[in-house]
This record gives structure tokens, sequence and C-alpha cells, in this order.
């Protein structure tokens, strides 16, 4: 195991440095380890084949993989159906919608709360309410109970990440690759089960909870159950290439053990600009070491 997280693997990544392609803002986005992802995926030669990201989120890997050719195409499933609602309407014809709508919407806190507070009437209006949501309320947190940014960046406020230009510029890029990303609103472990045969198949799966109680996974995020034990068999039996990421904890080393997955810590740079491991998890590691 890795003591200092400052001695793992590679550098700390610079995510400003890295194309953010999501329309999302994740706590525990995975931007940071993009560099890592572009490696894993040309050392398994994945442009031959598929990425699936199960637990899809913000997508930040499937969407970096297939933007720059890293994949053939990938599939995302998320369970969320106000993350899934974002999903089905950027990728279908009611993205014009969309986008013309978080260009014309004045900012200010009336105008947000008649729209978080009113009931979605149809699925793109659902995906323009996840968007806002996920920009005005603190820390990208899109749990029951979360509230509104009041100062934000520089004082100021809900206009601290709502950047209409780029978040029409970032629906605009996915609608135009659509055919080569396919989504579902399903649990994650069923896609997991449906690709474990395919060798070509190549499983990026970074769930948004963990093994430990301990976890702020349940205040953090809407959806936050799930059975550990079957996401280690189904990763340990996939036939393509597999990696996990996991908050770094003992539980999470013993269910990698039990199901002989390799694991290795690596640094991140977490909230207010700490340096932490996170735990890399998979079937073959040995593409960190070229």
């Amino acid at each position: 195991s890795v003591k200092n997280p400052a001695s793992a693997h590679g550098r700390i990544v610079n995510v400003g440095s890295v194309p953010h392609r999501s329309p999302f803002r994740y706590p525990g986005g995975k931007t940071w380890f993009v560099p890592a992802a572009r490696a894993w995926l040309r050392a398994c030669s994945g442009a031959r084949g598929t990425l699936i990201e199960p637990f899809a989120g913000g997508a930040i890997v499937g969407l970096t993989a297939v933007f720059e050719g890293l994949v053939g195409r990938t599939e995302l499933a998320e369970l969320d159906p106000r993350v899934a609602a974002v999903w089905r309407t950027a990728l279908s014809d009611d993205c014009v919608w969309l986008c013309a709508r978080i260009e014309s919407f004045e900012m200010n806190e009336p105008n947000v709360r008649a729209v978080l507070d009113a009931p979605a009437g149809s699925d793109r209006e659902e995906a323009f309410a996840t968007i806002l949501r996920n920009r005005v309320q603190h820390g990208g947190i899109m749990a029951p109970g979360a509230s509104l940014m009041r100062s934000g960046e520089n004082g100021k406020g809900l206009h601290s990440r709502w950047y209409a230009a780029t978040l029409v510029k970032r629906l605009r890029a996915i609608h135009e690759i659509r055919d080569r990303i396919g989504f579902a609103e399903r649990d994650g472990l069923g896609l997991l089960r449906e690709h474990r045969r395919r060798s070509r198949s190549a499983a990026f799966i970074d769930p948004p909870y963990t093994a430990s109680r301990k976890s702020a996974g349940n205040r953090l995020y809407a959806r936050h159950e799930l059975d550990h034990d079957e996401l280690f068999a189904l990763a340990a039996r996939h036939a393509g290439p597999v990696v996990m990421t996991y908050d770094d904890c003992e539980d999470v080393r013993a269910l990698a053990g039990n199901y002989g997955l390799a694991c290795r810590a690596i640094p991140m740079r977490g909230r207010r600009n700490s340096v932490m491991a996170e735990l890399v998890i998979g079937n073959d590691l040995s593409w960190l070491d070229t």
C-alpha cells in the first residue's frame, strides 16, 4: 500500500489542463483521472472496442474516450432519473431546446427557485432543472437537502458556476457524436452483467458510494446504495479490461483481495487543494508501470 500519496504512481494532475467535456460538475468527479484513463485504454487497445461506464454520473471518462478516439463507442448507465434526463435530452433532438433554454435563462434567485420548485412536465424540462441545480447548489451536490450557493467564487454567488456559453458548447459537442454514445436509465450492475463475456468491452467503474460506512456518499448523492460484493465479483469475472476507482480504505482493499483484483493508490488533489490518495483497482494494472 502507498502511505504517502505524493509518492504514489505519477504526478498529481492539474485538472485545468484536462478538457472538460461533461455538462456536470460532480463531487468526486474523475477529471483528475483522465490522463490515467487515456494510458489504460491505449495499453489495452481500447479503440477497437467499447467502453462501458455503469455509474455514469458526469461520464467524463466515457466522453473523453469517444471524443479522443480511444474507443469506438461508449455505453453509459445511470440510475438517478434526473441525471438520466440530461443524458437522454443531450442525445435526442431536444438538445436544441435545452441549449436555447440555457442561453436565455436569466440567472437570479427568484428564477432559480421557480425552476427548482416546479414539477418537471417533460424530460427536457427535467434536464434543464437538473443542470441548473447542479450548477447553483453548493459543491454541485444534487442530493435532497443541498443548499444554494451564497457567496460562491469571488462573491459571485449563483453566477459562480453558471457558464451558459460553455454548457451549450459541451452539450452541442456531445449531441454531434450521439451515434457513438449509448445511454440507458438502469442499474449499472445490469450493464456489467450484459458485457461480462465481451473481451473487447472495457469497463470503467466509478460508483458514487464506497464500501466504508463512514462514507459521505449518502449526503452527496441521491442514489447511494450498492451491493459492493456483487460489484467486485462482476469486475473479477469481466472478460475485458476493468478499472475501478474507490476511496482508499481497508474495506475496499479487503474486497479487492477477496476477488483477486490488483489495487494501487495514486495521488489526487481533493477539496481545499489537499493531496490525497484514491485507490485504482483492476484485473490488470501493469499499464501503471509503463
